[in-house]
């Protein structure tokens, strides 16, 4: 969370839960709602941790989010990143991948 707090992030929660849903981080730069999925991996010979990020998790944040923004009355632009923190041989790397997907409207 500092990682976002540094570049001017706002966290409102985190480990947000509602029913079986769960949202790691909550947060507010300017006047975009941002809610942040955080991928951990000790090496990458599972590929990229955003790739873990499936269609079936992002639909899982997606109605969270949706409740979350219910519960709250909230009427803010949204969006939905990915943080990856990738620890392998005592070196650690993270990336901030924002906007990393988009709600599907059918």
């Amino acid at each position: 969370m500092e990682f976002l707090k540094e570049k001017g992030y706002t966290i409102l929660e985190s480990n947000w839960r509602i029913q079986k849903l769960e949202i790691d981080i909550i947060a507010q730069i300017d006047d975009i709602l941002v809610f942040v999925e955080v991928k951990t991996r000790f090496n990458e010979n599972h590929g990229d941790p955003e790739d873990s990020v499936t269609l079936k998790k992002q639909r899982f944040l997606i109605r969270a989010a949706n409740y979350y923004i219910l519960e709250k009355d909230l009427d803010l632009e949204s969006r939905f990143d990915i943080i990856t923190v990738l620890t392998e041989n005592n070196k650690t790397i993270v990336k901030h991948l924002p906007a990393a997907f988009y709600p599907i409207v059918k």
